[in-house]
């Protein structure tokens, strides 16, 4: 049987303050995809509203603006599947082998409290399936539960755009939250390199996470050896 992946995107384009633009952080999807697609996996996108995912114009920059994101942001095919993303409640979880939570700063508005998501995820990791996320991507898991009531990242390694990385990224003022100390207040074992934005994925079971935008790669590598 072919391993099915199902991506989640954001639909959300801005900060609090509208001036400020965000949205997915392109290169986290695309990396991650290449890997899959180089194993054989069928993928789809699903996103909290369904419809349009806007992209972070910061990721359209050098250095993430690489050559693969560039070579997705300039495929009109490519780009169609981010203006039709599936809605959750179109989705069969039993259809996905594993679900990967992307990131770009949107997400930390429109992931942490979608039930449909967090369904989706529930359903995949208890029947054994593998729930992986990257950089912001976590946020997507702060606030799933499993059919016992506890958190699912409760007493697991995670790793995650850390607060150093935001401060660095010079948004720590404009972001809604602090994601790492939300992570470590639910009980995540949270762990993050010794440098900012080097590659850092790790996995616990079949809980898989990186860092930043430059783990895209290294996170959809040990999700597809899970696989």
């Amino acid at each position: 049987m072919t391993k099915r992946i199902l991506h989640v995107v954001t639909n959300v384009s801005h900060y609090d303050d509208p001036s400020h633009r965000t949205g997915l952080w392109l290169s986290e999807l695309v990396h991650a995809w290449e890997v899959f697609e180089a194993h054989g996996f069928e993928q789809d996108i699903v996103s909290p509203q369904g419809g349009p995912a806007p992209l972070e114009p910061r990721s359209l920059k050098f250095p993430s603006y690489d050559k693969a994101a560039k070579s997705w942001h300039n495929d009109p095919v490519r780009m169609a599947l981010l203006e039709n993303t599936a809605s959750p409640e179109s989705i069969n979880s039993a259809d996905y082998d594993a679900i990967y939570f992307t990131g770009g700063h949107a997400v930390m508005y429109d992931f942490p409290d979608s039930e449909a998501l967090q369904r989706i995820t529930r359903e995949i990791w208890e029947r054994g399936g593998i729930v992986s996320s990257v950089c912001h991507g976590y946020c997507g898991l702060l606030n799933t539960r499993l059919s016992d009531g506890s958190l699912l990242v409760q007493g697991r390694k995670v790793t995650g755009f850390a607060w150093q990385e935001e401060v660095l990224a010079r948004v720590d003022k404009l972001v809604p939250y602090n994601a790492e100390e939300e992570m470590k207040g639910r009980g995540a074992l949270y762990e993050k390199a010794l440098l900012p934005f080097v590659s850092y994925a790790i996995a616990d079971g079949n809980l898989v996470t990186g860092q930043n935008p430059g783990s895209a790669k290294a996170t959809a590598q040990k999700v597809a050896a899970l696989l």
